[in-house]
């Protein structure tokens, strides 16, 4: 085949295990449940009996699936394709498959093609609840073909530049920053400019390669017709799209062998067969806590993190550009929640807190795959140094994420584009996004810890971040849309908190189950459900409380037995009596 053996090992085994069934059933199960959730929400209990009325449910679950796996999609593509090559590095497998026969053609879109093969199976097995939501009216058979034509040039687009960001950079958390950060950018690029350039011909070529502007223009064909019958196609954005993925895949065959192995490693070969001198080197003073000084005063994650840092500033500081220059209409609402200033604010902190997760679960699965983690377990390190170590770390290496999106709301605040931000409500504000930001840092240490495989540990990692941040986004979304009591928005969504407390209590007690994470998994949704409704009727302090106690006692829950624990976690036998 095309792709070559590996692509073929990866579509033979993986009907083989149980998760592959369990996904894509799975995955159509949370449809469902999502769609009950909707038309409890918008319809409850009373009877339908226009077909308009039915027919305008299936509009709405329609755009709310499409977005949701065009979102799903991009994210977990760039994810599956970046942290699949990245282990392949890290474990210095990558150095055996380019001594073998395969070509590079072969090593580029087989790691694509297998890396993609879960998301695909996903969109494939989603394909019937699409067509289903056809039957009730409300939507087209061309909107349905050319939505999943968008979302799969997308995925195809943002697992290509995964897989050349992953041959291109050697260490993971530079790989998953860069892969992450250049899929936002793009983004936030080609529908800023498509806006900008809305009435020239640049704009229209530009929004060809907006997934966004695409798939919403397929939603609502009217919406761009003035007069006239109007036409759903999306053939310009997807051939765009389908594009630019083949030209990165291209790049990638072409420069896959100039980049590996890296230079680094080319040197020190060279090194190593030269004849050593007898000068004496000058050692650095090592800190009391060796994990802390190697996290903090070395470059362990690569000299290039500084780029990263400057990218994310740049992206920052545009975000407030738009902020500053944005004047939206009085009260207008970004899809009747939040203001566009706020929505900004919320966009930049989203990024920064799955950064945040990726600095501290790459912290671990680098060390484990790299057989470093070894070395560490066999010194008399205590596990309360190691993981005081690795928190203190992590938050220093990602302290521009922790600051950066501080530093934004205090400047609304300060320029009056924060409409009724007070320093009380700014307190609240800081308070909660330092609790999400150790949360971050927490559920990265132990998804690291707790999955030795370090694809699954990052998988899971950033997944259970970004389903957190996509089921709050729903439940506000649906929240608007019901516009009924506290009551009965919790019977509406009762069984959509419960399969999220579920997802929750299976990934943070896969190896060390306890009870103080039993509780997380159960509280946390509820408790951010509540923050949600509160937060949409206009409270303060009620949502602080709320989120900081939920996730607040998820850090301390998964601090203990990563301490307490330690030797079940990682295989390590001693007797250390501060542990």
């Amino acid at each position: 085949m095309f792709a070559g053996p590996i692509f073929i090992r990866e579509a033979l085994t993986a009907p083989r295990r149980l998760r592959h069934y369990l996904m894509r059933s799975g995955y159509v199960g949370i449809l469902l449940v999502l769609m009950y959730t909707v038309r409890q929400a918008t319809v409850g209990f009373q009877d339908t009996r226009f077909s308009g009325d039915t027919a305008a449910f299936s509009s709405l679950v329609f755009g709310l699936f499409s977005l949701l796996q065009l979102t799903l999609g991009m994210f977990f593509a760039t994810l599956f394709t970046a942290a699949n090559i990245a282990q392949e590095k890290d474990r210095r497998t990558l150095i055996l498959l380019l001594m073998t026969d395969i070509r590079s053609r072969e090593l580029t879109y087989g790691k694509l093609l297998s890396s993609l093969l879960v998301v695909g199976v996903l969109i494939a097995a989603s394909i019937p609840v699409f067509c289903a939501l056809r039957l009730l009216g409300g939507v087209t058979w061309e909107q349905v073909l050319w939505v999943e034509a968008i979302i799969v040039s997308s995925v195809l687009l943002s697992g290509a530049w995964g897989c050349l960001v992953a041959y291109w950079r050697e260490k993971t958390f530079q790989t998953l920053a860069i892969s992450v950060l250049g899929v936002v950018v793009f983004v936030a690029v080609t529908e800023g400019l498509a806006a900008v350039f809305s009435d020239s011909a640049i704009g229209t070529w530009i929004g060809w390669a907006a997934p966004y502007r695409a798939l919403f223009y397929v939603l609502d064909p009217l919406s761009g017709v003035s007069s006239g019958i109007a036409s759903v196609s999306a053939m310009e954005s997807v051939l765009v799209l389908l594009l630019l993925a083949t030209g990165l895949s291209v790049f990638t065959v072409a420069r896959l062998r100039v980049w590996n192995p890296s230079q680094a490693l080319r040197q020190s070969v060279q090194e190593e067969g030269e004849v050593q001198t007898t000068e004496r080197k000058t050692h650095r003073a090592v800190w009391d806590n060796p994990v802390t000084w190697k996290e903090m005063a070395t470059s362990g994650y690569g000299r290039k993190v500084v780029v990263i840092k400057s990218v994310y500033i740049l992206l920052t500081a545009l975000i407030g550009y738009f902020i500053l220059f944005s004047a939206p209409a009085e009260g207008s609402l970004v899809m009747g929640m939040v203001s566009p200033p706020t929505a900004a604010f919320l966009a930049i902190g989203v990024i920064s807190l799955l950064l945040i997760n990726a600095q501290s679960v790459t912290s671990i699965s680098t060390e484990r795959d790299s057989n470093t983690l070894d070395i560490l377990l066999a010194t008399d390190i205590s596990a309360k140094e190691f993981m005081t170590g690795k928190i203190t770390g992590a938050v220093w290496n990602a302290r521009e994420m922790f600051l950066a999106p501080v530093a934004l709301i205090i400047w609304m605040m300060v320029n009056g584009n924060a409409t009724g931000l007070t320093a009380e409500n700014l307190f609240y504000v800081v308070a909660t996004y330092v609790v999400l930001g150790l949360f971050s840092v927490m559920l990265g240490l132990h998804s690291g810890l707790t999955y030795e495989n370090s694809r699954s540990a990052i998988g899971n990692s950033l997944g259970t971040m970004f389903f957190l941040f996509i089921g709050m986004f729903v439940f506000m979304l649906l929240l608007v849309e019901a516009r009924s009591t506290f009551m009965v928005q919790l019977q509406s969504f009762i069984v959509f908190i419960g399969m999220g407390g579920i997802g929750l209590y299976v990934s943070l007690t896969h190896k060390n189950p306890s009870s103080a994470l039993s509780i997380t998994a159960v509280s946390l949704p509820f408790l951010s459900f509540y923050a949600i409704t509160e937060f949409l009727l206009g409270g303060s302090l009620g949502v602080c409380l709320a989120i900081c106690a939920a996730y607040g006692f998820g850090v301390v829950a998964m601090l203990i037995p990563s301490i307490t624990n330690f030797d079940v976690a990682l295989g390590k036998t001693t007797n250390d009596i501060d542990a």
